[in-house]
């Protein structure tokens, strides 16, 4: 075997890791506004290329579940989480995505966001 015969591993893009919605957040991801779909893809985007989000943009949300992560986008229309888990061997998981109207993160979302991770 010569060196040509050999595939030049360094130029390969990284692996890009696939964004899996549940059914009920893909939903909800199109009722929020352009604007916030748009911030909220580029930071899934992020996630895929393996980077990790820091405060303001992410915080851990273990009350969920270990792992769990909430993606934070705020706009004049409001401020919005999405609750997702990037740890996983299928790819990122998208639980659910809602407008945050307190300083609480509702105890409902918590809830809600388990329930879909055991259904994934």
């Amino acid at each position: 075997m010569t060196c040509s015969d050999v595939p030049d591993l360094g130029h390969l893009p990284p692996p890009v890791k696939p964004v899996l919605f549940h059914p009920a957040a893909r939903a909800e991801i199109q009722e929020v506004p352009k604007s916030i779909r748009w911030v909220l893809g580029r930071s899934l985007w992020a996630l895929q290329l393996g980077h990790s989000l820091g405060l303001p943009h992410s915080r851990p949300m273990p009350i969920v579940a270990l792992g769990v992560e909430e993606l934070r986008v705020k706009d004049e229309s409001g401020q919005y989480r999405a609750f997702v888990i990037r740890k996983t061997p299928r790819g990122i998981l998208v639980l659910h995505v809602f407008m945050k109207k307190s300083r609480e993160t509702p105890h409902a979302a918590i809830v809600l966001a388990r329930k879909r991770l055991k259904e994934m």
